[in-house]
């Protein structure tokens, strides 16, 4: 049985994925992974517990399978999750510091003036979500991290960089969609930019080498197999290919602990502002997209379930009974800072208007859908038009959610099926397996018109776009 394995490395659990020949799921198996926040903006993982998940999450998908002949093996991992790392045996020396960390966003600020070249260069606005200013942090702060500056044994890099060096025992290799949010990486020359690295301080021997996102990254030895390694790429960068190749007249969206828009782009995007220049993969040739960001989209409904101390698990279904024109109240949602098009790092989140519980759970998703309509609207002014959106991730299961985003945004949105990330991933593995799959596409909701949604998503606008 000729199959492709998919590591899909996430913010709260570690998936291994399988799929056949043609496209279809065989087997998964899932390892939760702990979240450590604090009181100053930090989010944090345990470098080390996220490589064991995936060896883990990968042993026990090999005991449902065991005769599977795993062709190509895939890896996919959060985006801006930076990893401090001896290069020699991959032993962690920081934790691996999330996309949500936060902690040195008052350092960075002292940047500000050097903004439009950053963007120039890496397509990305001056944020501490991205891997710099968490680079620094751990210079600056970890006494681990400055002893292996100095005996030349560190390598500070994307999340992605460790887990290859860790699974496979081999060097460190970034790749594009990974090193792209760091804000050290010209997405024109698909290489470490002397320019940014020499602004940070970051010293080019520290990064690891950069590959192309199809490559052989070495040979992961798990359970008594031997899988190779042949592509990897950031999360949210795979969902685009996994309903075949990326198509510029789709917006994609994956709704996961935060929520991330793309639309692809054949061409390097020469002023993305407001929005994000993103690299999708280099296979050699670099694919783009123009991507928007709403960091309060999985965060924001576990933040408002564990402020009231909520079953989520008996609101969703509820939700469903809510008609769409019901009067709620207004989330302004700055859970995890405001992303773009504002790119505040601080927002605070309030409720306008009172309402039950369940009217509050239904603003909070709605808040979500009317944050990722500003996003749609500015992606929407590139050629040629957008005509459909293609929806994942945990939340895209609420059909009042999708039926809110289609009336939200005026084109059908689409579901595709529970491994969005992992499918994209295993599609970039083997692309010759992957030219015949057919992508799991779900319910279509038509777009249909609700006064209510569209004069409350003027109204959120209006109020961010307050100073």
């Amino acid at each position: 049985m000729r199959t492709v394995l998919a590591l899909d490395q996430g913010s709260h659990a570690s998936r291994a994925v399988l799929f056949d020949r043609h496209g279809t799921l065989l087997a998964s198996s899932k390892i939760a992974i702990a979240v450590h926040r604090g009181s100053n903006g930090e989010v944090e993982h345990d470098a080390g517990e996220l490589a064991d998940s995936l060896r883990q999450a990968t042993a026990q998908l090999l005991t449902q399978v065991p005769a599977a002949q795993i062709e190509a093996t895939a890896l996919a991992t959060q985006r801006s999750t930076v990893v401090c790392f001896d290069r020699r045996d991959a032993a962690p020396l920081s934790a691996a510091l999330s996309w949500q960390d936060r902690r040195n966003a008052d350092w960075l600020q002292g940047f500000a003036a050097h903004t439009d070249l950053i963007r120039a260069r890496t397509g990305l606005p001056l944020s501490p979500h991205y891997g710099a200013a968490k680079m620094r942090w751990c210079l600056d702060h970890l006494p681990t991290v400055q002893a292996a500056a100095r005996a030349g044994t560190l390598c500070v890099g994307p999340l992605s960089a460790f887990l290859v060096s860790s699974l496979t025992g081999g060097r460190p290799l970034a790749d594009p969609a990974n090193a792209s949010r760091t804000l050290l990486w010209d997405s024109a020359r698909l290489d470490w930019c002397d320019k940014l690295l020499q602004l940070f301080g970051i010293q080019r021997s520290w990064l690891p080498q950069c590959a192309s996102s199809r490559a052989d990254y070495g040979e992961l030895r798990i359970a008594g197999r031997q899988l190779r390694l042949t592509a990897v790429t950031g999360d949210q960068s795979a969902v685009p290919f996994a309903a075949g190749l990326p198509d510029p007249g789709t917006a994609y969206i994956n709704l996961g602990t935060g929520a991330f828009i793309q639309r692809p782009l054949h061409q390097r995007p020469a002023d993305p502002a407001p929005l994000l220049g993103s690299v999708l993969a280099s296979l050699p040739e670099p694919l783009y997209s123009l991507e928007g960001t709403v960091n309060g989209a999985g965060s924001a409904v576990s933040w408002y379930v564990t402020q009231n101390n909520l079953d989520e698990a008996t609101l969703w279904p509820a939700l469903e009974q809510l008609p769409q024109t019901a009067a709620l109240p207004l989330l302004v949602n700055g859970v995890g800072g405001l992303g773009s098009p504002w790119w505040r790092a601080a927002q605070p989140t309030h409720f306008i208007g009172a309402g039950n519980t369940l009217e509050c759970f239904a603003a909070v998703i709605d808040s979500i859908v009317l944050l990722i309509a500003v996003n749609f609207r500015l992606l929407s002014q590139a050629a040629p038009p957008l005509t459909r959106v293609l929806v994942a991730g945990g939340i895209s299961r609420s059909d009042w959610l999708c039926r809110r985003l289609a009336a939200a945004l005026g084109v059908p949105v689409q579901r595709l099926d529970s491994e969005a990330s992992a499918r994209g991933a295993a599609a970039l593995a083997a692309p010759e397996l992957a030219a015949s799959w057919q992508a799991s596409l779900q319910e279509c909701f038509e777009p249909e018109f609700i006064q209510e949604v569209a004069e409350r998503g003027h109204r959120l606008q209006q109020l961010l776009d307050q100073p």
